[in-house]
């Protein structure tokens, strides 16, 4: 085996193992954005606390500093009756207070929750206690849009997940079929070594200290590919970068490297191991 063909096998892994990494850290980035786009779509519901018509002022206002200092709401806005009813006249086209003699709306205060507070059950809880104030007239949210949403949240969640694990098992097989096709290029040199002497941590040593290389090269050309879409996504779409989740996408890349590493070093062990328990009749 010459110098010049072991470099063009280990050139041809790195590629095809920072490929595999490339399409797995793609659809991590996809799943990532879809995490963001559900936070978005969550936080963006409204919850809408109604007071009593003779709720002074400064009630309404004790009210939204309590409920600005729970867990649940990321921000709050008191609408008064008048600003109500230029929304609704501006909404229907007309003067409701004209067709009804009066200012029919109430004061009330706009809730948006953080999401992990948007769904059925946390809303209610809410609810519960917001009601126990004896200047809230009413609470409501859109409870058809908070179940459906949820639902079909979760399910593509699911097929996500189901995607993301099968895409996983053949990104390993991948990456490990890649491994084993450059190391069997070397199994002569392998069998050599062995045969005058050489233990198997001598040999399978340099093997794995390349692999560590390799496989860093590999996840770094990856990680910098993902890099290189994402800018160029943003570009073209700006709206993605609201999207963002830079802890998330930060662990995603630190995981692409780390599996390329884990892969290429357990993969190149393996085939090493292999080839020193083989007959040499048995390499042809």
């Amino acid at each position: 085996m010459s110098v010049g063909k072991s470099k063009t096998s280990y050139a041809n892994a790195i590629i095809g193992v920072s490929l595999v990494l490339f399409l797995l850290g793609t659809l991590g980035w996809l799943v990532i954005n879809g995490r963001g786009l559900t936070r978005a779509f969550k936080e963006d519901i409204e919850v809408q606390v109604d007071f009593h018509d003779n709720t002074r002022d400064e009630n309404v206002t004790k009210m939204k500093s309590i409920l600005d200092a729970q867990p649940f709401v990321r921000q709050s806005k008191i609408v008064t009756k008048e600003e109500a009813l230029k929304m609704m006249n501006d909404l229907e086209g007309e003067n409701v207070d004209e067709l009804t003699g009066a200012n029919p709306l109430f004061t009330s205060l706009t809730l948006n929750l953080h999401s992990e507070y948007v769904n059925k059950d946390s809303l209610e809880k809410i609810k519960q206690f917001i009601m126990q104030s004896n200047v809230v007239h009413d609470v409501t949210y859109p409870k058809v849009v908070v179940t459906q949403m949820n639902d079909n949240f979760r399910k593509i969640s699911l097929i996500l997940g189901a995607i993301s694990l099968l895409l996983f098992v053949v990104v390993v097989i991948l990456i490990d079929n890649t491994v084993r096709l450059a190391m069997f290029s070397n199994r002569f040199l392998i069998k050599t070594m062995q045969m005058v002497g050489a233990t198997r941590w001598f040999i399978s040593k340099p093997f794995d200290t390349r692999a560590i290389i390799n496989g860093l090269l590999s996840g770094i050309i990856a990680v910098a590919g993902l890099w290189f879409v994402i800018a160029f996504a943003e570009s073209r779409l700006p709206e993605l970068k609201l999207l963002h989740e830079p802890v998330l996408l930060a662990l995603l890349m630190i995981g692409m490297v780390l599996m390329g590493i884990m892969i290429s070093l357990v993969s190149t062990h393996r085939s090493v191991v292999k080839y020193l328990k083989v007959q040499v009749e048995d390499l042809y």
